[in-house]
């Protein structure tokens, strides 16, 4: 009992460093947080090449600015020069943004006493800092006996993250904007290796890249997508103020809202 409430506990943590890597906050305590994070993991790594990687992040990172890791973040998700790469569970599995795993990831939460901030979190549920940080909560609870989020967790990893993952950190890795994010996909890989083990779940197979005519290029893009690049930009312009989404926040007795 005591041993899975420790694995349990640890693995919450990994969620939680993922899920502040791949959730935007210019909001500083947030940085820093994750700095405590990198250095709590690097303790006791998963392995010999995950703490090398982590030892590599902390030296990249700067300790007292964000800045660095927000440019880089950018230049991999937003830059409309170089290949963005997508973030959504569907975009890997239909070629789209919206798409049955961001139905089945809604389906998931519903089971949950978790919600999406909706005011301050623009992304998809099917996005993989939505699913860290979903993981992260869901996981912290079961190290504090809340059985009931154990399947949740299971079906979670095994039918929506295990199944595009791979890909999702191959194309992260050899980006060529990737350095502080190629260092984490190598702890990322260590970390689904090690989940696989434990949730007793078998690597997916690979799947051929489905590629929409809307993706092909990029002055195609859709309303609903240009809607999604003004929010967070409004959001970007909000600054370290209190209206910035945390990955997780408590806004009710037995509701958390992320």
């Amino acid at each position: 009992m005591q041993d899975n409430q420790t694995i349990n506990k640890a693995r919450a943590l990994y969620y939680n460093l993922f899920a502040n890597f791949f959730v935007e906050s210019s909001k500083s305590e947030n940085y820093f947080e994750l700095l405590r994070l990198i250095n709590i993991l690097k303790q006791n790594p998963l392995d010999e090449l995950s703490g090398e990687a982590l030892e590599n992040i902390s030296s990249l990172l700067d300790p007292s600015s964000n800045v660095a890791l927000l440019k880089e973040f950018d230049d991999l998700f937003h830059n409309p020069t170089t290949k963005k790469i997508r973030q959504t569970a569907s975009f890997y599995d239909e070629g789209v943004e919206s798409g049955k795993k961001r139905v089945e990831m809604i389906q998931f939460v519903a089971k949950t006493k978790i919600r999406r901030d909706e005011k301050n979190y623009f992304e998809y549920e099917d996005s993989v800092g939505f699913i860290f940080s979903l993981m992260a909560e869901l996981t912290n609870q079961i190290s504090n006996g809340e059985k009931v989020y154990e399947n949740t967790v299971h079906c979670i990893f095994a039918e929506i993250l295990n199944e595009f993952i791979e890909e999702f950190a191959k194309d992260v890795f050899e980006h060529n904007s990737s350095k502080i994010y190629k260092e984490l996909m190598i702890v990322l890989h260590s970390f689904v290796a090690f989940e696989r083990l434990y949730l007793e779940v078998s690597k997916a197979p690979k799947k051929e890249r489905i590629v929409k005519k809307e993706e092909e290029t990029c002055d195609v893009i859709s309303d609903e997508e240009m809607a999604r690049r003004a929010r967070n930009k409004a959001l970007k312009a909000l600054g370290p103020k209190e209206e910035e989404a945390c990955p997780i926040d408590i806004v009710s007795v037995g509701e958390t809202e992320i």
